[in-house]
C-alpha cells in the first residue's frame, strides 16, 4: 500500500502525546474529593466503573485520531479489476482415457463442469475460447466475450482417440490474438521463430488438462517454446495418476499414466503452475481458483472513500460508547 500524500502521516507523532497527556490527566491530584456516606455506596461505585472500562472511550478516540491521518494520507490499494486485453484458451483433452469412471461421473464430465465454473469465474467482457485435442487437436471456440457460446461448446465435447497435448497446447497458442500460425513452408521440426513485434503482444494464457501422455503430433516442449516466445502463459492440471492405473473401456482394460513431468515442464516453461488432481471436487477448485485470477489485473485505486466510511462508522461507535456505556444515558 502507498500514500498520494505520505507527509501526512508524520501527523502519527501526536499519538504517543495524546497517550502521555492522558496518563498524565489520570494521575493529577484531584482537586475535589468525594466523600461517601457509606463503603458500602464506595464499593458500588467502584464496581460499576470497573478498572479498564474508563479506558475505553479514550482508546476509541485515540484509534478515530489514527484512522483520520491514514485517510488523509490518501491511501493508495492495489484492486483487481477486468483486464478486458487479456484473452483465455482452454486445451481439454478428449482423448477415450477421460471416458474412465475414477472421477465421478466421468473424467470428461467432471472437466466439462469445472471448464463451465471456470467461465462463470472470469469477468464480464473477457475473452475465452476452446481448443480440444486427441488425435489432432480442434479450435471449436476462438476467443469471444461471448461467454455462453464457450459454454455450450465445452458441453458439446467428446472423445476422440490418442493423446496430442504439443498440438493442443499449439492450437490453442495461435488462437489467441496477435498471434497467427507459421507459414506453412516452415522446417519441420523447428519452432516458428517469433514475431518482432512480441513484446507488445496482448496478455494471454492457456489452460491445459491432460490426463495421459502424448504420442501424437508435435512434441510438448516445442509447443512449450513456442508458447513462451509469444508470451503465453501456460496453466496445466493432471488428471489421473502418475503411477498409472488399469481402466474398464469398452469391454477391455487398457494402462493410462499421468504424464505429470510433462506438464510441469510446460508450466514452469511458460511461467504458470500445474496442479494434479485426482476427483471431480479438486478439479473444480483449481478452476474456480484459476477463473478468479486469470482475466483479472491489480491496478493501483485510491481507497479513501472506503477508509473514511470505517472512519465514519468508528468515530459514531465511539460516541456511543462514551454516551450509552460511560455516562449510562438512554
Amino acid at each position: 500500500m502507498s500514500f498520494l500524500w505520505p507527509r501526512v502521516l508524520w501527523a502519527y507523532a501526536i499519538v504517543p502525546v495524546l497517550v502521555l497527556t492522558y496518563i498524565w490527566i489520570l494521575r493529577r491530584p484531584a482537586r475535589e474529593r468525594v466523600q461517601y456516606p457509606t463503603l458500602e455506596l464506595a464499593r458500588i461505585a467502584a464496581a460499576a466503573g470497573g478498572r479498564w472500562r474508563r479506558h475505553v472511550a479514550a482508546v476509541l478516540y485515540l484509534m478515530t485520531v489514527c484512522a483520520v491521518i491514514f485517510t488523509v494520507a490518501r491511501p493508495v490499494a492495489p484492486v483487481p479489476v477486468p483486464d478486458n486485453r487479456a484473452a483465455i484458451m482452454l486445451s481439454v483433452d478428449v482423448s477415450r482415457s477421460m471416458m474412465a469412471h475414477d472421477v465421478v461421473p466421468t473424467r470428461l464430465d467432471a472437466a466439462k463442469k469445472a471448464a463451465v465454473e471456470f467461465v462463470h469465474n472470469l469477468p464480464h467482457g473477457a475473452k475465452v475460447g476452446l481448443v480440444s485435442f486427441s488425435s489432432y487437436a480442434t479450435l471449436i471456440a476462438p476467443p469471444t466475450d461471448d461467454h455462453d457460446r464457450v459454454i455450450q461448446a465445452i458441453n458439446s465435447l467428446n472423445l476422440e482417440f490418442a493423446t496430442a497435448i504439443g498440438d493442443g497446447l499449439l492450437e490453442a497458442v495461435y488462437a489467441l490474438p496477435g498471434r497467427p500460425h507459421p507459414p506453412a513452408n516452415l522446417v519441420p521440426g523447428l519452432p516458428p521463430p517469433p514475431p518482432p513485434d512480441a513484446d507488445r503482444l496482448p496478455p494471454a494464457t492457456v489452460v491445459l488438462l491432460s490426463d495421459g501422455q502424448s504420442n501424437r503430433g508435435t512434441p510438448p516442449e516445442d509447443a512449450a517454446t513456442v508458447a513462451r516466445q509469444l508470451h503465453v502463459r501456460v496453466y496445466t492440471v493432471g488428471l489421473g495418476s502418475p503411477e498409472g492405473t488399469f481402466l474398464e473401456l469398452g469391454g477391455r482394460g487398457i494402462f493410462v499414466r499421468l504424464d505429470e513431468e510433462t506438464l510441469k515442464q510446460i508450466a514452469e516453461v511458460t511461467g504458470g503452475a500445474y496442479w494434479r488432481v485426482s476427483s471431480a471436487a479438486e478439479l473444480s477448485r483449481v478452476y474456480s481458483r484459476l477463473g478468479r485470477v486469470i482475466g483479472w489485473k491489480r491496478t493501483p485505486v485510491e481507497v479513501s472513500g472506503l477508509a473514511a466510511i470505517g472512519v465514519a462508522a468508528l468515530f459514531l461507535g465511539t460516541v456511543a460508547t462514551s454516551l450509552f456505556w460511560m455516562h449510562r444515558l438512554g
